[in-house]
């Protein structure tokens, strides 16, 4: 069986199979997919690292708007659907958490832009 092919047999499998796949070679082969997560962890400062490592959903907190609020009110009413005036009000009440419990890649997109024009966001 090629590489190819294993890849092609794990990207049409569903979740569930794919987690029985993880803990059949977990089993097999004697190693655990956490291990370098919770050991780059470690070593980077405890436990606290280790778990900010595993977190998979981020809430955004808009700290600040900084100096471009039209800027920031109108990435803010991209990222969460909202309309201009709901938006106006999001920005004005910051510090403020403006979306929860997104993904991690999501999240860090969304701080990007809103860093872009001059906010000040945290992920929490």
């Amino acid at each position: 069986m090629s590489v190819e092919q294993i890849l092609e047999a794990i990207e049409n499998m569903t979740v569930l199979e794919l987690n029985e796949l993880v803990k059949a070679a977990e089993e097999k082969f004697g190693v655990s997919a956490s291990a370098p997560v919770v050991m780059g962890g470690a070593v980077a400062g405890g436990g606290e690292a280790a778990a900010a490592e595993e977190k998979s959903e981020f809430d955004i907190v808009l700290e600040s708007a900084g100096g471009e609020k039209i800027k920031v009110i109108k990435v803010v009413k991209d990222a969460c659907g909202l309309g201009l005036k709901d938006a106006k009000a999001l920005v004005d009440e910051a510090p403020k958490t403006i979306k929860e419990a997104v993904a991690k890649a999501e999240a860090e997109e969304i701080k990007a832009k809103l860093e872009e024009v001059g906010a000040t966001v945290v992920l929490k």
